[in-house]
């Protein structure tokens, strides 16, 4: 893994910074997912159903999709901040969920960094292209901006 500045981290902007390790997306993936945000709609959790949709059988949540950044983020050889104290979400600029994830399906993401700012001595704000990858198909699942700061 390799370790950098945040100033030679600001010498790649413009730059894909990272691709994480594939993720299987399974249905017990999603039925705890649906748990925790008490979204059942049945295209994520009703096998039967969802088979007689479009889709051909169950699709993660979207949000699922998005929340799988700090994990893919983690499990990536993008290059890690030196001394780094703690980072924190701070939003969104876009997100766009563009094609489904059907259960049992392998994605990862790839991070492309946007932009890097120090906020105030210490404090950083990074803005990542976040684009996550469905193994076996042309178009992307989702496709976001996602704004992160980090203390050092």
């Amino acid at each position: 893994m390799t370790t950098i500045t945040p100033a030679e981290l600001a010498t790649k902007v413009g730059e894909k910074i990272g691709t994480s390790e594939w993720i299987l997306v399974d249905q017990e993936m999603i039925n705890k997912f649906a748990d925790a945000t008490g979204d059942h709609q049945f295209i994520h959790v009703n096998e039967e159903m969802a088979k007689m949709t479009p889709f051909g059988g169950t699709i993660a949540h979207g949000f699922l999709t998005l929340s799988l950044f700090p994990v893919m983020s983690a499990k990536s050889d993008s290059p890690r901040i030196e001394g780094v104290k703690m980072g924190v979400n701070y939003g969104g600029n876009k997100t766009r969920f563009l094609a489904p994830v059907r259960s049992g399906k392998r994605v990862r993401g790839h991070f492309k960094l946007l932009e890097l700012v120090e906020k105030r001595p210490g404090q950083w704000q990074q803005t990542l292209e976040f684009t996550v990858e469905i193994e076996g198909e042309d178009k992307p699942a989702l496709q976001a901006e996602w704004i992160s700061q980090f203390f050092v």
